[in-house]
């Protein structure tokens, strides 16, 4: 018997093992480089959507899938940050004119759109 095959209806290579061919699995071993909200949407899917999770997890899509749901949250976070200072009057002028002023409202938006997503 050979020591190596490979099956070309699946396209995977086996190696014999004993009386069996097993197959020559390699586990993707990237590391993670999500951010805030990926990692918020991997703990909501692993409590809430724990066979959405196997199948992102299995098919090695769970990273990518993360990495967009952060990158996405992110951009969205920007956006409303950057429409509730406009609304607010909280720009480059003012704290030109008072600093102090400026500093104190620019930590309030911080904690807003956060509950907004």
């Amino acid at each position: 018997m050979e020591k190596h095959i490979y099956d070309e209806k699946n396209g995977l290579s086996y190696t014999l093992c004993g009386n069996y061919y097993l197959p020559d699995l390699v586990l993707n071993e990237e590391e993670p480089t999500y951010g805030k909200y990926g990692m918020l949407r991997k703990q909501f899917l692993k409590e809430h959507r724990p066979i959405r999770y196997q199948n992102l997890l299995l098919s090695g899509k769970l990273t990518a899938h993360l990495n967009q749901i952060d990158q996405e949250a992110t951009e969205q976070v920007e956006v409303l940050m950057k429409q509730m200072v406009e609304k607010q009057g909280v720009n480059e002028n003012l704290k030109r004119q008072d600093q102090m002023r400026w500093v104190v409202e620019i930590p309030t938006f911080g904690f807003a759109p956060k509950s907004q997503l």
